[in-house]
């Protein structure tokens, strides 16, 4: 009987070894699905700042520039006396969970673009969306530019 005893106690001690491994590997999963969803909700809300800031440049006036001077701007267009939005809310990088975007700059220093200021690598490096081509094969979130001129690469 002591001799079962050690292979109980053996046996237990794999048995939550093996409890261990597969809960780490379900937390792994969990982080990954979540940085997913997160890359899809960037995808989203990228698009919805992108149209926009198209939205603002086709309802400027000749002569006035076509990017707003902040983010604000699109919420309530400055330039018209009446109520104008072209964005709803400033949304949330889904990313890094602030409400702080990169700002791309024209040459007229007016906003263009935005982009993640994550440094984290993308899970998708391609099969975009036509309008999303360039954001295949960028090695951070920082690179995803959603606006009305794309650069190559993000300043």
């Amino acid at each position: 009987t002591r001799r079962q005893r050690g292979f109980g106690l053996l046996a237990l001690l794999i048995l939550i070894a093996i409890l261990g491994i597969v809960a780490a590997s379900g937390v792994q999963l969990g982080t990954l699905l979540q940085r997913r969803s997160a890359e899809q909700d960037l995808l989203f809300v990228g698009m919805e700042f992108q149209r926009a800031l198209a939205s603002y440049a086709a309802a400027s006036p000749a002569g006035t520039p076509r990017g707003p001077a902040s983010l604000d701007d699109l919420l309530r267009d400055p330039r018209f006396p009446g109520v104008r939005r072209h964005l709803r809310q400033l949304y949330v990088d889904p990313v890094t969970g602030t409400t702080s975007w990169g700002l791309v700059h024209g040459p007229d220093g007016r906003i263009v673009a935005v982009h993640s200021l994550s440094d984290e690598p993308p899970i998708k490096q391609a099969n975009f969306d036509a309008e999303l081509q360039h954001l295949a094969q960028r090695s951070r979130y920082s690179e995803w530019t959603f606006g009305t001129w794309v650069p190559m690469r993000p300043q």
